[in-house]
């Protein structure tokens, strides 16, 4: 299945137990945190780690993810009533009612194709004039890739109810900037696979689509703690402003 750990229960499980909270989810919040009581957009909001996080301080957050998997796995956690969920991606958003946006864990990555300037000119309707745009997308230069392999991704992860699962993930292709993958997981007597594509942008193309949407962008780092690019954690982390 395409992207199985979002839409299916048993890995939706598998990956909140696997990501826990970690320094860039602490980046996406000192952000949210600049803007005291934001209104805050969530898109591809996930489990709803951060989303959730996010309502907890204070801010008025709207959750959006196309994964129902995911959503109701959210909507199960604590404090997740102080969220409004939506099943759907961008163009789900209410036009201009938020004064930021976000997208962790990558998500501008999944989005190939139109579906990335589509999905920049939704979030620019979704913002009010001079709201933010933050989002992370790992820098090419990196090849990260190349450690996407069954010998250094290699984990056990142990699940709520004790069972534990070893998986792993390997490259498929690597073709121009898009690199397919397959997540391996096995589960006592089952195995289960997902795969998927990610699309690693250029600091150029980045500035460039984000131009075309109706951004200025004010910064771009190379890691969460507001490094240089090109060092630290080879990251494109990514904070614009909608004119």
């Amino acid at each position: 299945m395409r992207n199985a750990e979002f839409n299916d229960p048993r890995l939706v499980e598998l990956y909140d137990a696997a990501f826990g909270w970690g320094r860039d989810d602490d980046f996406f919040v000192a952000v949210a945190g600049e803007t005291p009581g934001a209104r805050v957009l969530d898109l591809g909001c996930g489990t709803g780690r951060v989303t959730i996080a996010l309502a907890a301080a204070g801010h008025r957050v709207t959750g959006v993810d196309p994964a129902r998997a995911s959503l109701d796995a959210a909507r199960a956690k604590p404090g997740a009533d102080r969220v409004t969920w939506i099943e759907g991606i961008s163009s789900a958003a209410p036009e201009q009612s938020f004064d930021l946006a976000l997208m962790t864990a990558h998500v501008a990555q999944f989005l190939l194709d139109q579906e990335w300037p589509a999905a920049l000119d939704d979030l620019a309707r979704a913002l009010v004039p001079g709201g933010r745009l933050v989002f992370d997308s790992r820098d090419p230069r990196d090849r990260r890739w190349e450690r996407w392999n069954p010998e250094e991704s290699r984990t056990v992860t142990r699940l709520p109810g004790g069972t534990e699962v070893e998986w792993w993930t390997e490259v498929t292709s690597v073709v121009e900037r898009d690199v397919s993958f397959a997540h391996h997981y096995l589960f006592p007597g089952e195995r289960l696979a997902s795969s998927g594509i990610l699309r690693f942008r250029t600091e150029e193309e980045l500035r460039g689509s984000l131009e075309a949407a109706g951004f200025d962008v004010e910064a771009i780092y190379g890691g969460w703690e507001r490094q240089p690019l090109g060092h630290a954690d080879g990251e494109h982390l990514v904070i614009a402003r909608r004119r």
